[in-house]
């Protein structure tokens, strides 16, 4: 009984371990993403004003 309790919590552990790491990456991702878009923007400032 004690076995499958600790089974079941060594599982969702590594899955939560897993989630946050996934989320981590694929925030920096986006960040990165979008600083480079706005670097592009700003370099295009003057053909972008009317």
């Amino acid at each position: 009984m004690m076995e499958k309790i600790y089974n079941t919590m060594k599982s969702v552990g590594v899955w939560n371990l897993v989630l946050g790491i996934v989320l981590i990456l694929s925030s920096l991702t986006a960040g990165i993403f979008l600083i480079i878009n706005g670097v592009k923007l700003l370099r295009k400032k003057s053909d972008l004003l009317f």
